[in-house]
């Protein structure tokens, strides 16, 4: 368990490994991708006891539940439904991070592509949920993203957001790019982002270049 500042809580299952694995096909994956058949909990010591559940079905995460002691309701949704993607599940490249009753994040990896997920789970009854499916995670081992922060892309620009605070920053490529996000290591090889400065190196007209920005989040 890590604290920021409380009440915000990051609580990580396992430690990352540094290096991919073999699904067992021959084919290189980003992490094992044999089974996922343990179910995981992500829990937080404040008052009301907020949680995270992702279960497991056949293999592969099945679905996704959250709540509090009190809320009323656990929220619920169907992992592969709610992507439009069959994501491949390991235990060691999922993390969460509880904000009290407010809201979670959760962050994880397809072991079968490295693809980064990002999703904002709000603490009550009908907020939305925050999504993104191209999520530069420090799961990855070339991408650095402060503890307290999450990095994303929309192809043209690389979105950055404090977790704690929700103030976020940018930094624009200089034109938009043809990202496959299923192979985003042919067009973004690593990322560094602090609070206060994104560095990247990416892929712009068949050249790599590195481009640096001083942020202030707001």
């Amino acid at each position: 368990m890590k604290n920021w500042v409380l009440p915000f809580i990051a609580i990580s299952i396992a430690s990352v490994n540094s290096s991919c694995k073999s699904s067992g096909s021959g084919q290189p994956t980003f992490c094992d991708t044999t089974c996922f058949k343990d179910s995981l909990k992500f829990t937080s010591d404040a008052k009301l006891k907020p949680y995270v559940y992702i279960s497991a079905s056949n293999c592969m995460a099945d679905s996704l539940a959250w709540s509090y002691k009190g809320m009323g309701v656990n929220r619920k949704v169907g992992l592969t439904d709610f992507l439009n993607n069959a994501v491949h599940f390991n235990k060691n490249y999922v993390r969460c991070y509880i904000n009290d009753t407010a809201y979670a994040w959760l962050l994880f990896n397809d072991c079968a592509t490295g693809r980064g997920y990002q999703l904002k789970l709000p603490f009550n009854k009908t907020a939305t949920i925050g999504r993104k499916s191209s999520g530069i995670n420090s799961l990855d081992p070339k991408f650095f993203i402060a503890d307290n922060m999450v990095a994303y892309t929309d192809r043209g620009n690389i979105f950055v957001e404090d977790m704690l605070t929700g103030k976020t920053a940018q930094m624009t490529f200089g034109k938009a790019l043809e990202i496959d996000y299923d192979a985003l290591h042919e067009y973004i090889d690593s990322v560094n982002v602090t609070p206060t400065r994104i560095w990247v190196k990416v892929k712009i007209d068949n050249e790599w270049k590195e481009l640096e920005k001083n942020i202030t989040l707001k």
